[in-house]
């Protein structure tokens, strides 16, 4: 009776489309999908009571890891497109390039995201979950997700288009219910999709609101507005997956019947929200309604800040809804600037590291007493290793529950003198390791030889390159230290020029070195993903990060690899700035002068790498004094620089940036 009851409750609450022809063999009994039915059940009666303060949490993407993190299952196979696809490396091992491909044969990740940003949000989610916090997330059912990308030899990244079955992915369900947004010259309907979000203990969700507009009466043209992610070639593409993620997600709140207390914009790509709350108010009535936005803002860099002409707007916009646009966003060049727009709509803005504070305090100085700051982190359960995860339950006495609470790893410095730690968490990486090697195993990847990764978003700033700067170096390291592993993932944007030359750049230094493979190994690894991201922070040596002094925000990737004692080698930039002092590696470079705007076209690329040679150099000679062909030191400061990663992890994770979000951004207790 009871597991009826539950499905009356569900259905009486989500109304699922096609539930009887598709979707009831996956919802029955106590179960959706395989996970708990009640979950969901509690969290749509708590949101829609009003009981509680809630929030409204808007992003453009999310990543979610569902391919292996709370993952849910269903009674048919999964469909053709939505398995991984098989993939090309490109190697200085031409002969194993041509032969062989990588195929897990897995679930892809629900393909809303593209990167860091997306990626922070599925944390930010998964983690509220965690805290039984009572949160609706809104975003976008990607129909094409973001880009598949295929390495062409001379001609560097090739993009492709994704396809996936949005009907049969598990967990995904679409909603009978139908909005619309009214615009000056047409109205744009919109479906709406769920995903549930559930917390590491299965007993509490995160409804996962996703709006597409691949559907009738929209013209052809709009039933295409949601397919890409990130279009960026046509501006009014552009100004309308903000207006549907904003407008659309106020209209999704309404329609679905949640009453939001706060409207969480996470990046300014949401803003359109607070012009859809505001229509028709007074100015006290609107300044009322600001008390109830807030507003992250992600990167100092310009690309990442959203301006259109005032004209393309006024186009698209009713007359009321551009005065408002007009009033809070024009910029001093007259355009609309989407950041200005989101801090004159939010009572709080804040920047996502102290490094980034300092950054927004100069881009922005009239707003400088607002601009607070809350350090990005990333989700513990998520990201820790399996092994790694059981060496913390294995010395639960002095750590605590780390699955409870991830912030117990500070204790990890009471075990550096405990030698069966020691060495518990060299022979997890290790096996970590082992299994990458597996995975990588056409390529001869061996577990006992120095290797060093860079994986994120390929862009300028980033410089992708900078230890290919001087092969020649690389090469004496290698034969006089000890042979040298570089892995390279990660994707340019479809319109990023510059970022495809970087890695044609890349891809023609790699093809020089076939004959070089016994001690110096390079490979790129394409469509970097989570799945990969979760190989990779878990089992090379060293993690390189090497953006230009100040314009990482935060980065969050280095995050993920400290979780798991992988060494950082970095310069002083984003997070790092804060873990300075904590002895997680070797810092490098240029470093920004304080309350000084830099120009982010110069790159100090020949400088930064010089000083990154000096830094390689000393980390190969420690590492290979610690591991001498499968013999470990265990006293070895390696480990010492390992342990202190993960108790630097105790900080940089969800669990710590949530307690900050509830009590300085949301003021909830």
């Amino acid at each position: 009776m009871e597991r009826e009851q539950l499905i009356d409750d569900f259905l009486s609450l989500v109304e699922v489309e096609k539930y009887e022809e598709v979707y009831r063999k996956d919802i029955i009994g106590s179960k959706y999908f395989g996970m708990p039915l009640k979950a969901i059940v509690e969290a749509e009666k708590r949101l829609r009571s009003g009981a509680q303060r809630s929030i409204a949490y808007f992003s453009m993407e999310y990543g979610l890891a569902s391919s292996f993190y709370n993952k849910f299952s269903a009674s048919s196979p999964v469909h053709p497109d939505n398995r991984s696809q098989e993939q090309e490396m490109f190697s200085n091992y031409r002969l194993a390039d041509y032969f062989f491909t990588l195929n897990t044969n897995n679930i892809i990740d629900l393909p809303i995201y593209s990167g860091g940003l997306g990626v922070l949000a599925g944390d930010t989610v998964k983690t509220m979950a965690d805290y039984s916090l009572p949160v609706v997330a809104i975003g976008m059912l990607w129909n094409s997700g973001y880009f598949r990308q295929k390495f062409w030899f001379k001609y560097g990244q090739v993009p492709e288009e994704i396809r996936w079955d949005t009907s049969s992915y598990p967990g995904l369900v679409p909603l009978k219910n139908r909005i619309k947004i009214s615009l000056k010259s047409e109205e744009i309907y919109l479906r709406l999709w769920k995903y549930y979000v559930y917390s590491y203990r299965q007993d509490c969700v995160v409804p996962l609101i996703l709006l597409d507009s691949n559907i009738e009466p929209n013209s052809e043209k709009n039933r295409h507005l949601t397919d890409q992610l990130y279009r960026s070639d046509d501006a009014w593409i552009k100004v309308m997956q903000r207006i549907i993620l904003g407008m659309g997600g106020i209209c999704a709140l309404k329609e679905l019947g949640y009453q939001a207390d706060t409207f969480h914009l996470n990046e300014g790509h949401a803003v359109f929200a607070f012009i859809e709350k505001i229509r028709g108010l007074s100015k006290e009535e609107k300044d009322e309604t600001r008390k109830h936005f807030v507003y992250t803002c992600h990167t100092p860099v310009q690309a990442g800040h959203d301006k259109f002409f005032s004209e393309d707007l006024r186009r698209i916009l009713k007359e009321e809804d551009y005065a408002a646009t007009d009033e809070f966003g024009r910029d001093s060049d007259g355009m609309i600037n989407l950041t200005l727009l989101a801090m004159n709509a939010a009572s709080v803005v804040n920047a996502v590291s102290k490094s980034h504070q300092k950054i927004m305090h100069l881009q922005f100085p009239k707003y400088k007493e607002r601009i607070k700051c809350v350090t990005n982190g990333v989700h513990a359960h998520t990201w820790i290793s399996d092994r790694f995860m059981k060496v913390f339950e294995n010395f639960s006495s002095v750590l605590g529950d780390v699955k409870a609470n991830p912030l117990g790893l500070a204790k990890v410095k009471d075990l550096k003198n405990n030698e069966e730690f020691r060495k518990e968490i060299w022979e997890a990486h290790q096996a970590n390791k082992t299994d990458f090697c597996d995975f990588l195993g056409k390529w001869e990847i061996k577990k006992d030889i120095f290797t060093i990764c860079w994986a994120r978003r390929v862009a300028t700033y980033k410089r992708p390159s900078l230890i290919l700067q001087d092969i020649d170096k690389l090469v004496r390291f290698a034969k006089k230290i000890g042979p040298i592993q570089i892995i390279f993932a990660g994707k340019a944007h479809p319109q990023d020029n510059l970022g495809f030359t970087y890695i044609n750049n890349m891809l023609d230094k790699i093809d020089r070195l076939t004959g070089m493979y016994d001690f110096l190994k390079i490979l790129m690894l394409e469509n970097y993903d989570i799945f990969l991201a979760k190989k990779l922070v878990s089992a090379v040596d060293v993690w390189l990060n090497n953006p230009l002094p100040p314009f990482e925000a935060s980065g969050t990737s280095g995050m993920k690899a400290i979780l798991n004692g992988v060494v950082q080698m970095s310069t002083l930039d984003g997070w790092v700035a804060e873990a300075e002092d904590k002895g997680i590696g070797r810092i490098f470079g240029y470093r920004a002068q304080e309350g000084q705007l830099s120009d982010e076209h110069q790159l100090r690329i020949y400088d930064d790498s010089q000083q990154l040679y000096v830094a390689l150099e000393e980390m190969m000679e420690l590492y290979y004094r610690t591991n001498n062909l499968g013999k470990v030191d265990i006293s070895s400061v390696w480990i010492d620089t390992m342990i202190n990663c993960i108790a630097a992890a105790s900080h940089f994770n969800t669990n710590r940036m949530l307690n900050e979000y509830k009590q300085d951004i949301w003021k909830i207790s």
